[in-house]
């Protein structure tokens, strides 16, 4: 079962940009955490466009779209919920 979703990676992506732009911080040090997160983040991003891609094949193919787990979307309320 998937514990991470594609949310989850996009705001830690957020987080480290604010981080390079905290000055109280070692740039050197927080550009080579900006590349590890960048360089695991692109693969995570080509798995999850392999996985819409086969959902949308399965779709197109059998009329049945199950979304992989990492492409939900937590439940998020509305003003008239």
């Amino acid at each position: 079962m998937t514990k991470n979703k594609m949310e989850d990676l996009n705001n830690l992506l957020f987080e480290q940009l604010e981080r390079l732009n905290d000055e109280s911080l070692d740039l050197d040090q927080e550009l080579k955490r900006a590349k590890a997160i960048s360089d695991v983040s692109d693969k995570l991003i080509q798995s999850a466009d392999l996985s819409f891609k086969v959902m949308k094949l399965r779709a197109d193919m059998t009329g049945n779209v199950e979304t992989p787990e990492v492409l939900e979307v937590k439940k998020f309320e509305t003003k008239n919920d």
